[in-house]
């Protein structure tokens, strides 16, 4: 019911309307991914990880380097397949329906790349094509979106001349000209300014003010502080805890978020180093 009424007063979600009144938007259910490396044999990089996104809130997905963040979220978004398990977003299961997985999703990572040669607003355009909007909707979104990041001064110039800051603005432009019902940020702000950095977490929070469901991945803990309403944390493959940023520092006995995380990271780090 708290849902339903939180959602008459937002601008309806595309795509995936139908499952609105459903609780899980996103829901991972014993995901798991292994790897072959010629030195160290099968690498179980997700192990058994499942957990639950709802819309209008962020999840945030903690953990060191290494941790199986990327991998996880990768899998969300149908780039990898599981070994094991699977996931249901807004409806439609990522291995036996990625299409339609794709066409709610929005994904950004460290890795997406741009296209030298095309300025930013022709790289968003692009992608606003090759997701099925109108002209006119394109125009539009290409607008709001250059407005909202602060892109107009650099929308002509070519993606091989931008900064390291206006690359990722204009990553997360194409990723969400199509206005996703889901949004998936594999660590946005890693390598950037300040400012930059501060633009690009706003625009987050606004995501989820507008009814998006939002998994964010990160090792920053001022960021899932200022941000997550729901915090799982994540080493070696396994989701270790997860709950309110209240609920953990009631459970372990901390107030600092960096105190809590070691506290329950730490036991596994050992492990690592012993195997």
């Amino acid at each position: 019911m708290q849902l339903r009424g939180v959602l008459k007063v937002r601008r309806p979600v595309p795509f995936c309307s139908q499952f609105l009144e459903d609780i899980a938007v996103i829901e991972a259910r014993g995901l798991c991914k292994m790897f072959q490396d010629k030195k160290r044999g099968a690498i179980r990089a997700v192990d058994h990880v499942s957990f639950i996104c709802r819309p209008g809130q962020i999840y945030g997905l903690l953990g060191a380097n290494g941790a199986g963040k990327t991998t996880t979220l990768r899998i969300l978004a149908t780039i990898l397949e599981p070994t094991e398990g699977t996931a249901v977003v807004c409806g439609h299961d990522a291995v036996e329906q990625p299409e339609k997985v794709r066409a709610n999703v929005g994904f950004l990572s460290t890795a997406t790349a741009l296209y030298p040669r095309l300025t930013a607003q022709e790289m968003v355009e692009y992608f606003g094509r090759l997701n099925g909007l109108d002209e006119g909707t394109l125009k539009k979104r290409v607008n709001d979106i250059f407005d909202r990041l602060d892109m107009n001064g650099f929308r002509d110039r070519r993606c091989d001349k931008l900064s390291t800051g206006m690359k990722q603005k204009t990553s997360i432009a194409r990723t969400l000209v199509h206005d996703p019902p889901v949004m998936i940020f594999d660590e946005p702000t890693l390598g950037l300014d300040i400012m930059t950095a501060r633009t690009i977490i706003a625009f987050i929070r606004e995501c989820r003010d507008r009814g998006k469901t939002v998994i964010f991945s990160t090792h920053v803990m001022s960021e899932v502080e200022k941000l997550c309403d729901v915090i799982g944390i994540i080493q070696s493959g396994k989701l270790l805890d997860e709950g309110t940023l209240g609920g953990l520092r009631q459970k372990h006995g901390e107030q600092d978020l960096e105190e809590i995380f070691v506290k329950i990271v730490s036991p596994h780090y050992a492990q690592t180093e012993t195997n």
